[in-house]
């Protein structure tokens, strides 16, 4: 058995990094998944814990998508230099390779700091460069960006989303706003989301999630700030009980983003 440790951010999914690990990894090989956390180019202010949950969310796909094809998988958060994340984990997992993922060289900052060559020298291992510009390219999967709090244990989103399964992969990336500040808000919302996404998953859904700043706009931007999507879904109770839709956040989304925008209410005791 072998292992092939995989250095990737935002090109995790690219076509061509999917086709160099299925030319590379057989059923007996492991594949380790290491994704550098990295800050958004701008937006909004971003909370450490989100950097690393978008890292995070990008490892939890990439491990069910590659487990989908049967390799085995799994994945580190990495230092937010890749270089250091790539040696760290090298002297962890001890790869036997390494294939390193990055956008064409007009528009990686990673090629620009000579990673590649970096981590040759320094490894002696094989390292295998692979481009991926999915801003040109796309995914090839589509992607919808799930936004709900109290709302996601009702039967109405994911009768919505179910609907929305294709011909193509599809992938949905779940946000959960926190309530308010206080020192039980992650908590809760990290509850609320493990239940969410252990439905979606029992679905035979391709899904990951994260928690958000609790004003549900900022949550979604900071979230469009780390992942390219297709569409996004956002679920609030009716109008006459949703702090959301009194705040216009369906039409602020709908006008910051250029991006379809999906509202599903569903009818709950308790206000999201």
């Amino acid at each position: 058995m072998s292992t092939i440790l995989v250095v990737a951010n935002e090109t995790l999914g690219g076509a061509k990094l999917l086709e160099t690990i299925d030319s590379k990894a057989g059923p007996d090989d492991r594949v380790v998944v290491c994704v550098p956390r990295n800050r958004p180019r701008e937006g909004f202010v971003i909370y450490d814990d989100a950097v690393y949950d978008a890292a995070q969310v990008r490892i939890d796909l990439a491990r069910q998508f590659l487990r989908d094809r049967g390799v085995t998988a799994v994945g580190d958060v990495g230092d937010p230099d890749p270089y250091t994340a790539t040696m760290d984990a090298v002297a962890e997992w001890r790869p036997d390779e390494i294939i390193i993922s990055t956008y064409p060289a007009t528009s990686s900052g990673w090629l620009r700091r000579d990673l590649i060559e970096r981590v040759g020298e320094a490894t002696g291992l094989p390292v295998t460069h692979v481009v991926t510009d999915v801003d040109t390219e796309g995914l090839p999967f589509d992607v919808t960006l799930v936004v709900a709090n109290r709302t996601a244990s009702g039967d109405e989103l994911l009768k919505h989303l179910r609907s929305k399964k294709g011909e193509r992969q599809h992938l949905f990336i779940v946000v959960v706003p926190q309530e308010g500040g206080g020192g039980t808000a992650a908590q809760a919302a990290r509850g609320r989301l493990g239940q969410f996404l252990d439905r979606l998953r029992a679905e035979g859904m391709l899904t990951a999630g994260m928690i958000g700043d609790p004003d549900p706009y900022t949550a979604t931007m900071n979230a469009l700030q780390f992942f390219r999507v297709d569409d996004i879904v956002i679920s609030t109770l009716p109008a006459t009980r949703s702090g959301w839709l009194r705040a216009d956040l369906i039409s602020r989304v709908s006008r910051a983003t250029n991006k379809p925008v999906e509202h599903v209410e569903a009818d709950s005791p308790v206000e999201a």
